[in-house]
């Protein structure tokens, strides 16, 4: 059987919010911005920048106004930031984002200890924050989390997906992430939950998030490759993980997603050397070897 693969695909990189979020050890905002800088330099035309939460549960993100007021901007470029609510909103609305990002989980037990509220609560906080967004032109899209799997229900149906990206429509989301949260999906499994969210979204507002924790993040994108999506997210250098998962390794490398990408004829506008750098800056930053297997590949045949 044929099949017949997107010809270009569109990545949103998240390393500089999802990727950096968890980390201890805290970076200067200087080089979060150069990190914005050399990724979009590489050719990245959607980065998600960083978040507007209290500082007390995510102090790595506390420095967002200096971030957002210092990168340079580019045309064509978008820049995201999470906004869990009103006044995180707010506070982002002076620093010009293109897109805010809000949140919500499929699994019932996951949004209560991620969120303190119920999958219905959630969307009836984010609600009056998408209608902000819209109101000021700016766009929305909703990360669907724990869409395979959860670490405290365990297998979560395709049904509790659809129900999720209704629910995400009907309070005015325009594009969502189907997102493997804590990584333990496979590809017939990542299939079923993003023809659930099919049911609700255009196949040009789906996009794919999956992290590596069982090594399958690779075989996923290309289940998801197979019904057609050409948007994925990924994190430079395989950054970040989750919090509420022990266990959870980080998002899949941006540098391995390209590389599969190049590999299969599929464009990605994106210059894999310069991504490599750039992964390479992040990791020595933070004190540690690049968490992608191609960019050490690649580095070691540079010598």
């Amino acid at each position: 059987m044929s099949i017949h693969y997107p010809l270009s695909v569109r990545l949103v990189e998240v390393g500089p919010r999802d990727g950096l979020q968890n980390e201890k050890q805290p970076l200067p905002a200087a080089v979060k911005i150069e990190l914005v800088q050399r990724l979009q330099a590489a050719g990245l035309r959607e980065i998600e920048v960083t978040s507007y939460v209290s500082p007390k549960w995510v102090p790595q993100m506390a420095d967002n106004h200096q971030v957002m007021s210092g990168i340079q901007r580019r045309a064509g470029v978008r820049y995201s930031v999470l906004t869990p609510n009103l006044k995180g909103f707010e506070a982002a609305l002076a620093d010009r984002p293109d897109e805010i990002v809000v949140f919500g989980a499929a699994s019932e037990a996951f949004s209560q200890k991620n969120i303190n509220c119920s999958i219905a609560e959630s969307m009836e906080r984010f609600a009056p924050v998408v209608q902000a967004a819209l109101a000021a032109g700016i766009q929305v899209r909703g990360a669907m989390s724990c869409t395979v799997g959860c670490p405290y229900e365990g297998e979560i149906a395709p049904q509790r997906v659809e129900m999720l990206a209704r629910l995400m429509k009907g309070i005015g989301v325009q594009r969502v992430d189907v997102a493997d949260t804590i990584g333990v999906g496979t590809p017939l499994k990542v299939q079923r939950a993003i023809e659930a969210t099919l049911k609700v979204y255009e196949l040009d507002q789906v996009s794919g998030h999956f992290h590596d924790t069982y090594g399958q993040a690779l075989s996923n994108t290309l289940a998801a490759l197979q019904l057609g999506v050409w948007n994925f997210q990924s994190s430079v250098a395989g950054l970040g993980g989750c919090p509420y998962a022990k266990g959870a390794t980080g998002n899949v490398a941006t540098e391995d997603l390209v590389y599969l990408l190049h590999g299969m004829g599929i464009e990605t506008g994106i210059d894999l050397d310069a991504l490599v750098d750039a992964g390479t800056f992040i990791s020595a930053a933070l004190g540690r070897p690049t968490g992608s297997r191609v960019a050490r590949a690649l580095l070691a045949r540079r010598g």
